[in-house]
């Protein structure tokens, strides 16, 4: 007598892992799994952008906000036509490079900081590669020494309602944007 599986057997069993594998799909969703890991990064670039940009303000004397532009008239992001979502519809300036020395797309000059630059290269959004929509995006105050580094969320989790919305409850005045800075209001 031999001693095996039958065709129908290893169908139905087959057939279970399939029906298994459709379900776990489609109940992790990996789309947006992916989305919100890339969320989280853009949050922890923002604000390790943030704290670089308060180190090199408390520690340069004479600080310059914006390098080689003009803040109010000028915003800056990581690609050409990156999405503006500042006040008074400024022109985006060409720098989009990850360059530390003011001549990237965060016009700060770094490498004057005290001790060295407090970042090796500017971030740029995990979505590779960068598109309009998704990009970081940064504006400034060279007079009052304040600034706004904004990003748009893709996850539905981190987006404006999700459940973990990062984007209306920012403190800032663009409701589907997350913004980081030190400007008030962060309404630049």
């Amino acid at each position: 007598m031999k001693k095996g599986f039958t065709l129908i057997e290893l169908l139905i069993v087959i057939g279970i892992l399939a029906i298994l594998a459709t379900a776990t799909v489609l109940v992790l969703n990996p789309a947006q799994l992916f989305a919100q890991a890339r969320d989280s990064q853009r949050v922890s670039d923002l604000a390790t952008l943030r704290s670089a940009i308060s180190f090199y303000l408390a520690t340069v004397s004479g600080p310059d906000m914006d390098g080689a532009g003009t803040c109010g008239t000028n915003y800056w992001g990581t690609v050409a036509s990156a999405t503006e979502n500042f006040t008074g519809a400024p022109t985006q300036s060409a720098n989009v490079g990850t360059v530390v020395d003011g001549a990237g797309w965060v016009p700060v000059n770094f490498t004057t900081v005290p001790g060295g630059s407090p970042l090796s290269v500017l971030p740029n959004d995990p979505v590779n590669p960068n598109t309009a929509a998704q990009s970081y995006t940064y504006q400034c105050d060279n007079t009052n020494k304040t600034f706004e580094l904004n990003a748009n969320m893709e996850s539905t989790r981190y987006a404006q309602g999700g459940s973990d919305d990062v984007e209306s409850t920012d403190g800032g005045d663009q409701a589907g944007v997350y913004e980081v800075g030190n400007d008030p209001g962060l309404d630049l």
